[in-house]
Parts: structure tokens; sequence; C-alpha cells
């Protein structure tokens, strides 16, 4: 295989664009971004997007890609970069994801199940059954359902739920006799890395990220979409916090807390999810050149 991969991922707050903006130019190659939140439009404080020099740094496909309306999912992103990759190569040997959306990043690397596209019908009626009875109903539907994936769901995780359903009902049958765990061959190389913090420091610059985000306007950001507060591109660490402080219900103190805690919950889960894979290779952050690190890996 002549062609490489070069995936960038890690925890939140972890220095990944950076890292992949300094190996993409010293490669020439351009950079994927496997973030799905990144992927959405007008968001770009929140999401902590590239900004326009960081853009203007190394090429960057899908962010800002979608509007905030618009449905998107792993197996999507899946077949959108599938189909991008063979550009990408056609100009340089090597292409970079950069990104912590870990779904993602597997879809790529390994490939996801075919499953069926949800119709808006079926999503509507979905939603219904959480809006309606809430989590523990939808958890007894998707029992109902499909009782193999209902032991192993995450039942504190309604999307997950919700989005089980959605599969059991278009589909017709179980999502989990849909679930193959099977890898897709790749006709390139894949070599995966991460930036290995401490978990101390990483906290701490989790935190001091979040600081900086309400200094560059995450408020403002955040009245501008409330009217769409309702969208799943809005269902996230940031967007729901200052949600509440624009509703009264805590003061900017109290949201930023919140938010500096969920972020770095969400960057456990990111860790624990990376640390089961055998194919990481991690990096030490303080070293003298730690993109030099990278390429010479490759080698």
């Amino acid at each position: 295989m002549d062609k490489t991969l070069i995936v960038i991922t890690g925890p939140t707050g972890s220095g990944k664009t950076g890292l992949s903006i300094e190996v993409a130019r010293r490669l020439g190659c351009e950079i994927i971004s496997a973030d799905s939140r990144q992927i959405y439009r007008d968001i770009p404080v929140g999401t902590a997007a590239p900004d326009e020099k960081e853009l203007a740094a190394a090429r960057h496909h899908f962010v800002g890609y979608l509007d905030l309306e618009e449905y998107y999912s792993a197996a999507q992103f899946e077949a959108d970069v599938m189909a991008l990759l063979p550009e990408l190569f056609s100009r340089s040997d090597y292409a970079i994801m950069c990104g912590g959306s870990m779904m993602y990043v597997d879809a790529v690397v390994y490939g996801i199940d075919e499953l069926p596209t949800i119709s808006d019908d079926v999503r509507r009626r979905a939603y219904a059954i959480l809006e309606r009875e809430g989590l523990e109903g939808a958890l007894r539907v998707l029992d109902s359902l499909d009782p193999e994936y209902g032991a192993v769901v995450d039942r504190n995780n309604h999307k997950r739920v919700v989005h089980a359903i959605e599969i059991c009902m278009e589909a017709g049958r179980p999502y989990s006799s849909l679930r193959t765990g099977r890898r897709k061959p790749r006709g390139f190389r894949v070599v995966k890395f991460a930036l290995d913090f401490g978990r101390e420091e990483l906290f701490d610059r989790i935190n001091r990220r979040v600081e900086l985000m309400v200094a560059r306007g995450l408020a403002d950001e955040a009245r501008r979409v409330i009217d769409r507060r309702e969208l799943n591109s809005l269902n996230t660490v940031g967007y729901k916090e200052m949600f509440k402080m624009l509703d009264g219900e805590w003061d900017m103190a109290t949201a930023v807390a919140r938010m500096q805690k969920n972020t770095r919950v969400f960057a456990k889960k990111q860790l624990t999810w990376l640390k089961k894979a055998d194919d990481v290779v991690w990096l030490d952050p303080h070293g003298n050149d730690v993109a030099g690190d990278v390429i010479r890996r490759l080698i």
C-alpha cells in the first residue's frame, strides 16, 4: 500500500488541530476533520473549529460543511470520506484525518455496518416516543424491539437509544441483527496517533480552553442559535450550558464551571474508547518535535 491515512485523534483539548496542521504542512497533504460538531456551520467558537489562519495553513475538509438542520451520521461520514480519499491521494501519498469523534474515526478506519437510511417520518416517530414517555419509556420500547441491544446500550445516552429505535423501525428487524462487527478492507495504510497528556494536565488545558471560548464570544454565538436549540447539532456540551445561562437558570460562572466539568467527563469517555484500541501510537506532547515524531514513525 503506497498511500497512508494518518489519523491524529485523542481527547478534546489535547492539541490535535495544531499537530495536524504542522504535519500537513511538512508533508504537503490535506486534512479531513473527524469532528461531529465542527462539521456544522455557524458554531465555530463552541466547537473549537479551526480559525481562518489555521484553515489557510492547510486545506481542511468537512469543517463548516453542513447547515445546523441537516442530519448526519458516522455511516454518511464513512461514505463521504471514502469518496474523497482517492482525490486526496492523487495529490499526495498522505492524507490526515484529525478529530475526536471516535465513531467517525472508527467508521473510516474499520468500516461501519450497512444500516438503513432513517426517513424523516421514522425519525419524528422515534423522537416522539422520547418526548412523550421520556428516556425510561424509550428504553422500554427498545427492549421490546431489540432486547439484545437493549442489554448493551448505554442506557443513559438518549441519542443512542433513540437511534437504535430508529434503525429497528426503519429496518423492520432488530438493530443487533445488523451489527456484524466485521472490519472492512481498506486499500491504504492507516497509522493512528494520539497525544498522551497526563490527566491533570489535560483537565487544566480543557478548563483554560473553555475560558477562552467564553472570551471569544461563546455566549453571543449561543444566543444567535438558541431558537434552534432542539436540533441535534446543538445538543452538545457548551451550548446546553450557555442556553441555561441565557434562560436565566444559571449565571455565567455556573455555566462555565458546568461546561468545564462536562467537557472533562467527555474527555474521559474519549480516553476510555482509545485505551481499548491496540493500534494507537501514543506521542509525548512535550517532545522537541512532535510533528517530526509522527513523520519518522511513518517510515
